[in-house]
């Protein structure tokens, strides 16, 4: 097997806009991001694609709450939401995949696989929900939503709006590695782990039963990097590169830093909660348990990034 890289796709990156929320924008940006993981096919990676899922969780949610109160139909659980999603978006990565391959003449084709992630019942996540999931509101809106759901959690971000968070336990273990890792060595492009996997953990009986969570995809792709010995960890967001001071007047980007560098500057305050400190977070997880380089960058840049030539490179020494 060659060179295998683990690459991150944000689930917000698959929807651009408000304006761009309907099944058809979500696979148009679907299309273009599998044209960029052809790039690195094609530069003779290996891959395994995993994605969020906030957005995609919340439309979800909002149907069920809506199809509840209009028609009496029955509540769809969180779990359940998050493992829909890896199916709709697995399916729309897997056949792009397809098409991408075919019509570059790559003998390579795509699989999904659905994929369970084992947590900690106890995990404080469960009575600190974080986790940011379904559109943003704005003030005319949050007063109706809180009234409407006084159960929700709902935290506020500067400039973007309201909007509901729910549990994030911690990934223990990607119960799927070993059926990812067989369809690599067959040679298969691997989309799993969609939406940082169905939460489940062990009953008072030993049985896999799942919870209501979302976890957060960098943390278990990271994870799943570990457990497959990627030579790589690929986060895919909104930016070129990490920044330091990020949307002041000293904004500077960094090109290659090493885990200490990141530690102190994420000590520092540099990395905002809910957008680049959980990448961080993940990116130095993977370098703890024994990986060599982590890249950040966005879609467009992945080829050049790999290349050395663009991105936020965070290596181990």
């Amino acid at each position: 097997m060659g060179t295998l890289a683990i690459i991150a796709i944000g689930g917000n990156s698959l929807i651009k806009d408000s304006s761009h929320e309907t099944v058809k924008d979500q696979y148009e940006a679907v299309r273009e991001t599998s044209g960029h993981i052809a790039d690195l096919v094609e530069e003779g990676y290996e891959t395994v694609i995993t994605h969020g899922n906030g957005p995609q969780v919340g439309f979800i949610l909002l149907r069920s709450e809506l199809a509840h109160e209009l028609a009496g139909m029955h509540i769809v659980p969180l779990v359940n939401c998050v493992a829909d999603t890896q199916g709709a978006i697995g399916y729309q990565l897997q056949q792009a995949l397809r098409n991408e391959f075919d019509r570059r003449n790559i003998k390579k084709t795509a699989a999904t696989v659905v994929t369970l992630v084992e947590v900690d019942r106890d995990d404080p996540a469960f009575s600190n929900p974080t986790k940011p999931v379904g559109s943003f509101f704005n003030e005319e809106q949050i007063g109706s939503i809180r009234e409407k759901h006084p159960e929700w959690h709902i935290v506020h971000e500067a400039g973007r709006g309201y909007r509901r968070v729910v549990p994030s336990p911690l990934p223990k273990k990607i119960l799927e590695s070993d059926a990812i890792e067989a369809l690599l060595a067959q040679g298969f492009c691997v989309i799993g782990a969609g939406g940082g996997g169905i939460p489940v953990y062990r009953n008072e009986q030993g049985e896999l039963e799942g919870i209501d969570a979302v976890i957060d995809k960098d943390l278990a792709t990271g994870l799943l990097a570990s457990q497959l010995n990627a030579d790589l960890f690929v986060i895919s967001t909104a930016v070129e590169k990490v920044y330091l001071n990020y949307g002041k007047k000293d904004a500077a980007p960094l090109d290659r830093i090493n885990v200490e560098q990141a530690k102190t500057y994420m000590n520092e305050g540099h990395f905002a909660p809910g957008s680049m400190l959980p990448k961080i977070k993940a990116v130095l997880e993977f370098l703890d348990r024994g990986g060599k380089e982590a890249i950040i960058t966005n879609p467009e840049s992945l080829t050049r990034a790999v290349r050395g030539e663009s991105g936020t490179h965070i290596i181990s020494k």
